[in-house]
């Protein structure tokens, strides 16, 4: 039973004696006695004493007579999550500022907290919230966001390192209390929350990992949050609407709002807490004690707490995001162009607004995948002329000037000055490899056939259709005007329509192979009636330049922060997509998931000079490979269950007394959950991807054996098999502690602790 299950709530009426007060739980109960001891004996002090005085005297009293036994007998728990609490902290602060130099992904992550401080945007693939906490830790730190994080270079005596990593595994440390209460929660005995707790903190890997300026002890501390809300909710499931179940229902939603804001690894918590809330709906509709009015009541408060909340949650982090980051930085070709107008440095927000023919220009696809673009490489195959891609990242092959046709030649001046608008027919003249955008029927794309093949053409006038480059411009919408009929830098969005064959210029979505160097394919075509699809032939105008036509009407831009907001998230998921092994090259830091339950693989974190300090990332073997054969054996326990069920036998696993099946699937289920996805992505993949999927792992195992015990309560050998299991871990953990805190000599030295041929050790 759990702490918030022991306790529903003192409530004393103005006539209540001490003696008819509800029983104070044992969180409470020293604090009655004190208080209740300090109220007899305040009378009969002289009420000239002065009030400090008598305090402390009382205090003493107290602590003369405190008996600890009787306090921890009232106060089990609080005395063990204080244990579990100071170990924890040790574990994961011990030797934590050894290594002085920027260790593995710090070099990242300590660069991305940086950019908080200075403000200056930047991307990358996961969602803000845990790399704003690592710039909280810097600020604090006083950090003053200069020093670059380089991998392997000796921190600066003033970069405050020590203090952001003891910030950063505070999120680690809360892991282990909060595995005591969860499984307190799920009914489990105070020993099978002790050993679940010692898991956890004899972990090697998470114990390693969560000693550095990384995301993932964050990531591990909300989904241990996450995990115990839920639990939480499952204690209290037999009272709902009371202010316990409302507190655990809002606690869950904005765990798992903080969770997925961190990485979207998270979202597996998210599903893990769907997949249960499903399950809970499905059986209250069955409850004819549950009124249909009550029935909406229970879905409104899931609604609005575990979708709402979360949603909020997610939104606001990205709110806080943009407003820190104010500044023009790396990241800016990653968002749309009117967001890049209104960063502070930016150069789009001081050009001219006009397109004319003669300007020099670069064209942005109004999806994620970066400029038109194209070099001096050709394609293999097809036309052989030069390849036309979008690219992600500023670049002078990014650069076209708007030729326009005059009698049977092309110029880029006109006299008067003419302004591209609506239907105006153009050239695009690359201007690096001086050839001009063409399309012609002969040849198909690349990877999509059913589209023309976009190339870049020296002698355009040479081909059989003099029209073969001639494009027009059709006008979409403007963010400003919806009736403008003139085509505006950064606020215009237009398609790109082929005169000879009527195709539009248009993203395909797939990336070219490395004779393309990875960049995104571009054809011509139509897909008139797929709405996501024609969002791929939309392109605004970004930079413009034009020495005839004045910049000096400059706007102060603000975009629409849903709009960003959505196209980030898709510019994070295209990114992380992006993240392919490379199979041509040797790299001993990547792994697949059928490494990492069995320990076959460890990481080296960083250099491995001899007399360098460095880790070996590594988890204990004692409690993943246990964990992994309890989890492989459980769904075989559940079918020898539901076979003896159904024939009829007795089978107390599923009466509704039994407090084992709901406990023990949501385990599992938060396993698999954080787990399996893995073997159906395709981006490349590390042994600290297995962490959340362990946590439950190792909750997992620890409810296991409290079965076992229980099963087994009478066999000599398997009695204490929890004990044996939970002694293991220690020692196991106490082998490893090179591992774990780290080392300065020669690797060899530890050769003996090297168990598999696999681990890459030296």
């Amino acid at each position: 039973m759990s702490l918030y299950s022991e306790y529903n709530g003192l409530k004393k009426s103005p006539t209540t004696t001490s003696e008819s007060r509800p029983a104070a739980p044992p969180f409470y109960t020293s604090l009655f006695q004190f208080n209740e001891y300090y109220n007899k004996n305040d009378s009969k002090k002289d009420a000239s004493d002065s009030k400090f005085p008598r305090n402390i005297s009382s205090f003493i009293s107290y602590i003369e007579n405190f008996n600890f036994q009787t306090f921890y007998k009232e106060n089990t728990d609080l005395v063990h999550l204080f244990i579990i609490t100071i170990l924890s902290l040790f574990t994961r602060l011990y030797k934590i500022g050894a290594a002085d130099r920027v260790i593995w992904d710090e070099a990242h992550f300590g660069k991305f907290g940086a950019y908080y401080i200075n403000g200056t945007f930047y991307h990358d693939v996961h969602p803000p919230l845990a790399k704003m906490l690592v710039g909280l830790s810097e600020y604090l730190a006083g950090f003053n966001g200069h020093f670059r994080f380089d991998s392997g270079v000796a921190f600066p005596s003033h970069v405050n390192f020590y203090f952001m990593r003891v910030f950063n595994a505070l999120f680690g440390a809360i892991m282990a209390p909060l595995s005591y209460l969860t499984m307190l929660n799920f009914g489990s005995k105070r020993s099978t929350a002790l050993l679940a707790s010692s898991f956890v903190l004899f972990d090697s890997a998470t114990c390693t990992i969560s000693r550095f300026i990384l995301l993932d002890a964050i990531l591990l501390g909300f989904t241990s949050l996450s995990l115990y809300s839920l639990s939480g909710m499952y204690a209290t499931r037999k009272t709902p609407f009371t202010t316990k179940w409302w507190y655990m229902l809002i606690l869950t939603g904005t765990s798992l709002g903080l969770v997925s804001s961190s990485k979207w690894v998270g979202l597996f918590a998210v599903a893990l807490v769907g997949l249960y809330t499903i399950e809970e709906l499905y059986d209250l509709l069955g409850n004819k004690s549950t009124s249909i009015i009550q029935y909406g009541y229970h879905w409104a408060a899931r609604i609005g707490c575990l979708i709402v909340i979360p949603i909020l949650i997610y939104m606001l982090t990205f709110k806080i995001h943009f407003a820190l980051l104010f500044k023009s930085g790396s990241g800016d070709s990653t968002m749309p162009s009117i967001f890049q107008a209104g960063l502070e440095g930016s150069k789009l927000g001081h050009q001219p607004f006009e397109v004319a023919y003669g300007s020099l220009v670069t064209l942005k696809g109004s999806q994620e995948y970066g400029y038109l673009h194209s070099h001096v490489d050709t394609y293999p195959q097809g036309s052989q002329q030069k390849q036309v891609t979008t690219y992600g990242h500023k670049d002078t092959n990014n650069d076209w000037r708007i030729y326009k046709q005059i009698g049977d030649k092309f110029n880029y001046t006109s006299d008067p000055l003419e302004y591209i608008a609506d239907g105006s027919i153009i050239s695009l003249h690359h201007v690096s490899t001086k050839s001009n955008l063409v399309v012609t029927k002969d040849f198909k794309a690349p990877l999509t056939a059913k589209y023309y093949e976009v190339c870049s053409h020296n002698n355009a006038s040479s081909l059989p259709d003099p029209n073969s480059h001639l494009w027009k411009f059709e006008i979409i919408s403007d963010y400003f005007s919806s009736k403008s009929k003139k085509v505006s830098a950064l606020s215009t969005k237009f398609k790109l329509k082929h005169v000879q064959t009527g195709c539009y210029l248009r993203l395909t979505g797939k990336t070219l192979p490395d004779w393309a160097f990875g960049q995104q394919e571009v054809a011509c075509g139509d897909d008139v009636n797929n709405f996501d699809s024609e969002e791929l032939t939309f392109w605004n105008i970004e930079a413009n330049s034009n020495s005839r036509i004045s910049s000096k009407n400059q706007m102060k831009f603000k975009s629409n922060f849903l709009k960003d907001f959505i196209h980030l998230n898709k510019a994070m998921f295209k990114t992380n997509n992006a993240l392919v092994p490379d199979h041509d090259k040797i790299d001993n830091l990547t792994s697949t998931p059928l490494d990492w339950p069995i320990v076959r693989l460890g990481l080296r974190i960083c250099s491995y000079g001899d007399y360098d300090y460095k880790f070996f990332l590594i988890g204990n073997p004692v409690i993943w490979i246990a964990s992994l054969i309890f989890i492989v054996l459980y769904p075989f326990q559940i079918l020898y269950h539901l076979i003896k069920w159904k024939r009829g036998l007795y089978e107390p696993v599923f009466m509704p007394h039994v407090n084992y099946i709901y406990p023990a699937t949501i385990l599992w289920a938060g396993w698999f959950l954080h787990y399996f996805p893995f073997f159906i992505m395709g981006r490349v993949m590390y042994l600290h991807h297995y962490f959340p999927a362990i946590y439950f792992g190792m909750l997992f195992l620890a409810y296991q054996l409290e079965q076992c015990t229980r099963l087994f309560k009478n066999v000599k050998y398997l009695r204490n098999i929890d004990m044996i299991i939970g002694v293991l871990a220690f020692l196991n953990f106490i082998y490893f502690a090179p591992f774990t805190f780290g080392f300065d000599y020669p690797a060899i030295q530890l050769k003996y602790r090297r168990w598999l041929s696999t681990w890459d050790m030296y």
